[in-house]
């Protein structure tokens, strides 16, 4: 606060950027601008406890600080206020041993251009103190936004169809065009669901046998998921976790949890300015690398995939989806 002004309207009523405020004040007064760098630093780790040094440089920037990622990296270290990440437990939730069609992985041979064009979608669990119960997503690929999702305490195709049903709801895709991609789980394959899909003229697509980089967009939303708001809750009820969960979900990641794939935009801001033809070439060009490339395996993934096991996606490397 500059004379019960904030700095941006300050800067507005000056006829002058942030940027120049906070280049000007690093000169003049060092040691006052590094503690308040250090302050908002703090208030964004608070805020976004999961994020690392990039995505709150990144925000830092959106300020106008005049700050890069080495020198946040310092700082964060220096408050211990590097993210924090926990291992995993892991409970089944693919069943592809059933009687249903398999379909042919059609996500991999595409060039995806824009939005509603491949739809990637999973199942994972989360614990409460005396039960497991399940969450399905549907994920745009293009603009990583989650245009479905529903949570049950039973693992059916229940909780996938309620998941797809808001998608289509949500987005009222066109009738040819759109790609549905998932695992082969039967939660996926059984008649009910395939029959909802082909009712609004939905293409189906599915990964190879024991090959998780197939769905890797949708897989790694549930890292996200779990990494930054699962395991950070105890939730105490079925109705805790379902608003909980919700809300991270339409709240925070939809409109502003930060993706490096989208240009340090969030999927809502993302969709908004894809009217900008650099936004636009940019994203295409990356999901488009993502879904035809394959991450090189080590001799032991090789041999997980080779056998039908599954792989964590958090061993490919790749962040930030």
């Amino acid at each position: 606060m500059q004379g019960g002004l904030t700095i941006l309207e300050a800067c507005q009523l000056a006829a002058v950027s942030r940027a120049s405020f906070y280049r000007r004040w690093q000169t003049r007064q060092p040691k006052e601008e590094d503690l308040a760098v250090r302050n908002r630093i703090q208030e964004f780790a608070l805020k976004y406890r999961h994020y690392g040094y990039r995505p709150i440089t990144r925000l830092l920037k959106r300020e106008g600080w005049q700050v890069n990622h080495k020198r946040v990296l310092r700082l964060m270290r220096e408050d211990n206020l590097l993210s924090l990440r926990r291992k995993k437990f892991v409970v089944p939730t693919t069943d592809s041993d059933h009687q249903w069609q398999v379909y042919p992985n059609l996500a991999r041979k595409m060039h995806v251009s824009g939005v509603d064009q491949l739809w990637a979608a999973d199942i994972t669990y989360v614990r409460l103190q005396r039960e497991f119960i399940y969450v399905a997503v549907i994920l745009d690929v293009y603009s990583r936004r989650v245009v479905g999702w529903a949570i049950s305490r039973q693992l059916d195709s229940t909780v996938a169809q309620q998941a797809l049903a808001q998608a289509i709801r949500t987005r009222k895709p066109a009738a040819s065009g759109l790609v549905h991609h998932s695992d082969r789980g039967w939660q996926y394959a059984c008649g009910d669901y395939v029959k909802l899909l082909e009712q609004h003229g939905i293409e189906i697509s599915m990964s190879r046998p024991g090959n998780p980089y197939d769905n890797a967009f949708a897989e790694t939303f549930m890292k996200t998921l779990k990494a930054e708001e699962v395991h950070a809750r105890q939730y105490r009820s079925f109705a805790e976790a379902q608003q909980s969960i919700g809300q991270f979900i339409d709240a925070f990641y939809n409109r502003e949890r930060l993706h490096s794939a989208l240009g340090y935009c969030s999927p809502l801001e993302f969709e908004t300015l894809l009217g900008t033809p650099a936004i636009a070439k940019r994203a295409s060009s990356r999901v488009e690398n993502f879904v035809r490339s394959k991450p090189k395996q080590t001799r032991g993934q090789e041999r997980k995939a080779g056998s039908g096991g599954r792989i964590s996606t958090a061993s490919t490397g790749r962040r930030d989806y």
